[in-house]
C-alpha cells in the first residue's frame, strides 16, 4: 500500500498515539454543545494547529458521534502553487499517529467523473503534498468515527464556477451513500482581533444562512474573509442538493483568545449542516 507520511505530526499536532488522544479529549471535554435533531451532513471546521484550532474545531466533531458514514469527504483549500483546479491525493492511505485513514478510490473515480461532465477538468493527483488543511482533520475523524474510508479534495482555484461545480459534482456522486462532509477552512487572517471578529460574524452569518455563493462573495465585497471559502460553498451546495436545509454556528474565536495577542488574529469557526425534516 503506498501511504502518505504525515509530515505535519509533531508539530502541528502531538506525534504521540496516546498524548494526540489526550489533547483530542481535553478538547471535546470541553465543548458544550447538543446537536439539533435530524441528519447530519457535514461540518465546516479550522485547519489551524490544534493549540490554536482544536478548542473550536471540536464543537463541530462532537456533534459527530454516534454516526457510522461509509464514506467521509473532506475538502480543504490548498495553500500551495499548483496549475491544477482541483487536487486529490496519489496514495491509498493517508497516515497519521491513530493509524491508516484508506482512500475511497472509487469514490475519487467517480467524483473525477462527475467533475469532467461538468466543468471539463477533474482532480489531479499528488504525491509528497505538504498540505495541513486536509490532514489536520483526519485524527478527529478517526478519534470520533473510528474507520472510514475518505475522498479527499483539495481546491487550488477557489473561483464560483469551481465551488459550484465541485458542489454539483460531490451530490451526483455521493447520491445513496452514507456520507459525510467536512469543509476545512479558518476565518480571517491577520487584522486587529475587533475587525476580525467583524468580518468573521458576517461570514458565519451567510454560512448559518445556507448561502453558498453569499460566502464566496463576502471575499469579494471586503466584508468577510474565509481562506477555504470555496470549500465552505462547495459542501453547501453539495449538502443541500442531497437534502440538508440547516446550518447552526457552534462555535467562533480567535488566535487572540488563546495567545493574549489581539494586534493580527485569525479567525476560528465551527458549523453543522443538517437536515430538519418538516413538522408536522
Amino acid at each position: 500500500m503506498n501511504v502518505r507520511p504525515s509530515p505535519i505530526a509533531g508539530s502541528w499536532y502531538p506525534r504521540h498515539p496516546e498524548a494526540l488522544t489526550w489533547e483530542l479529549d481535553q478538547y471535546l471535554d470541553q465543548a458544550r454543545v447538543k446537536p439539533p435533531s435530524g441528519k447530519v451532513w457535514g461540518i465546516v471546521a479550522p485547519h489551524a494547529g490544534y493549540y490554536y484550532s482544536g478548542p473550536v474545531a471540536a464543537y463541530a466533531f462532537k456533534c459527530l458521534q454516534g454516526l457510522q458514514p461509509d464514506l467521509v469527504v473532506v475538502v480543504s483549500p490548498f495553500h500551495y502553487d499548483h496549475s491544477a483546479p482541483l487536487l486529490t491525493t496519489a496514495y491509498d492511505a493517508y497516515k497519521t499517529p491513530l493509524g491508516l485513514v484508506k482512500v475511497d478510490a472509487q469514490a475519487v473515480t467517480e467524483l473525477d467523473r462527475a467533475l469532467r461532465e461538468r466543468f471539463a477538468e477533474g482532480l489531479t493527483p499528488l504525491q509528497r503534498d505538504p498540505e495541513h488543511a486536509l490532514e489536520i482533520e483526519l485524527p478527529f475523524l478517526q478519534h470520533i468515527l473510528g474507520q472510514f474510508r475518505l475522498l479527499p479534495v483539495m481546491i487550488q482555484d477557489q473561483r464560483l464556477p469551481v465551488a459550484k461545480a465541485l458542489g454539483q459534482a460531490l451530490a451526483a456522486t455521493l447520491q445513496g451513500r452514507e456520507a459525510l462532509l467536512v469543509a476545512s477552512s479558518d476565518l480571517s487572517h491577520f487584522y486587529p482581533h475587533k475587525l476580525a471578529c467583524q468580518l468573521d460574524a458576517e461570514l458565519l452569518r451567510r454560512l448559518e444562512a445556507f448561502d453558498p455563493q453569499g460566502v464566496m462573495e463576502a471575499g469579494i465585497e471586503g466584508v468577510g474573509f474565509a481562506c477555504g471559502c470555496a470549500a465552505i460553498a462547495a459542501v453547501l451546495w453539495a449538502a443541500g442538493q442531497l437534502g440538508a436545509n440547516r446550518v447552526k454556528i457552534l462555535r467562533h474565536a480567535t488566535s487572540g483568545d488563546v495567545t493574549g495577542d489581539f494586534d493580527a488574529v485569525v479567525g476560528y469557526g465551527a458549523a453543522l449542516i443538517w437536515e430538519e425534516s418538516e413538522k408536522r
